[in-house]
């Protein structure tokens, strides 16, 4: 079962004793399988959260309550926040900053700089795809038989999601973000936290133990990223080139990237892993974990949103209960993308809100997840 971390430094060896051997297996190893986290918010008030959007010292968020149809969870009731306005309800436009962070990472002798370029992609610069890609810039997304527009695949993800809603309201809702590149920030985690995990055919590949990270990231980089606009109503991104995680030592790796929200007002983030040496195949590819990532966030930012018990697929062995848009088609691609920049981009298939709640689908084609792999919801789900 694969599920949240508390990525704490002080109380690390609890959490890795309690969680790593249930989301790694002990014979996980680089080139097998890529995992993805979640780090909730502690302690939060959802009433204030939704105060503090309306008002607009918040990420901008809405709430919604969903009902579930589901077997064995038949009449049970949910409520959450998602970023933007509701597709439900609204139409028009919301704009979200969304900032990407490009982390150079120093191990040992090697350097990891995404604003370089990269000979795992003919030497193109990493960061450069990014901002090229559809996760930036717009693209035509055909969802299910269904054309959402050209949109980035954030939107196109949103509209297909509740298409039902989206287009019985004339079609014009979406919920946009706003890209910009803050400039790079260095990182030296050295021996005790870092290690390099295996030499590909194109360069070598990192890791970095996670809750080190983690707390270097909330406690110092995004405070001192106040002066370049980053706060609770953006959305700061940091850009891993070839580096995963570990979670205490490297023989529970890798995490591809999560999302986490902490403070009050509220403040989320997600680190991620852009990589460009294929070492863990389908799914993992260049843009395949931002779009796991962002995607997620913008279903859950809080990482709270509690659903009926699912598992047993994609990442997940056993059960568990909230909207991650990602985890149930870890390793399952959206079709590729190619952009005007020539680059053919991979995009992970996303869960639809239907598949966690019960039919009938809102969803682009009636169906339950962005490509048609989810042909109905989730069944009831026992560990």
């Amino acid at each position: 079962m694969k599920r949240t971390i508390l990525l704490l430094l002080v109380c690390a060896a609890v959490a890795l004793i309690a969680v790593a051997p249930t989301m790694l297996g002990q014979d996980e190893s680089i080139g097998r399988k890529l995992y993805f986290l979640t780090k909730p918010l502690l302690g939060g008030d959802l009433d204030l959260v939704q105060k503090q959007s309306d008002a607009g010292t918040g990420l901008k968020m809405w709430t919604y309550h969903a009902t579930s149809t589901r077997s064995g969870s038949k009449g049970q009731k949910f409520t959450g926040v998602m970023v933007g306005n509701s597709p439900l309800t609204t139409n028009g436009t919301t704009a979200t900053t969304m900032q990407i962070v490009p982390v150079i990472i120093k191990i040992g002798s090697d350097t990891f700089d995404p604003t370089k370029a990269s000979p795992c992609a003919s030497g193109k610069v990493p960061l450069t795809l990014l901002k090229q890609s559809p996760m930036v810039l717009s693209a035509n997304f055909k969802v299910n038989g269904v054309n959402v527009g050209k949109e980035q695949y954030s939107d196109a993800f949103q509209r297909a999601n509740f298409w039902t809603s989206v287009s019985k309201n004339g079609g014009t809702y979406h919920n946009k973000l706003h890209v910009v590149t803050l400039k790079p920030i260095t990182i030296n985690p050295g021996t005790a936290h870092s290690a390099i995990l295996a030499n590909e055919s194109c360069g070598p590949f990192g890791g970095v133990e996670i809750n080190w990270w983690d707390a270097l990231v909330t406690n110092t980089i995004i405070p001192q990223l106040k002066s370049q606009g980053v706060g609770p109503t953006t959305f700061p991104t940091f850009m891993f080139y070839n580096v995963a995680w570990y979670i205490g030592n490297t023989s529970n790796c890798c995490v591809g990237g999560y999302h986490g929200a902490f403070g009050n007002p509220v403040q989320t983030y997600s680190p991620f892993l852009f990589d460009l040496t294929g070492a863990f195949g389908v799914g993992t590819e260049d843009t395949d974990i931002a779009a796991h990532e962002v995607d997620e966030w913008q279903d859950d930012p809080l990482g709270t949103n509690a659903t009926p018990p699912w598992g047993n697929i994609g990442q997940v062995t056993g059960c568990q209960n909230n909207l991650e848009v990602g985890d149930p088609l870890t390793g399952t691609n959206f079709p590729n993308v190619i952009m005007p920049n020539g680059y053919t981009y991979h995009l992970q298939e996303l869960a639809f809100y239907s598949w966690f709640f019960g039919p009938p689908s809102v969803g682009a084609g009636h169906k339950f997840s962005d490509n048609g792999t989810f042909t109905s919801a989730q069944g009831a789900c026992t560990n």
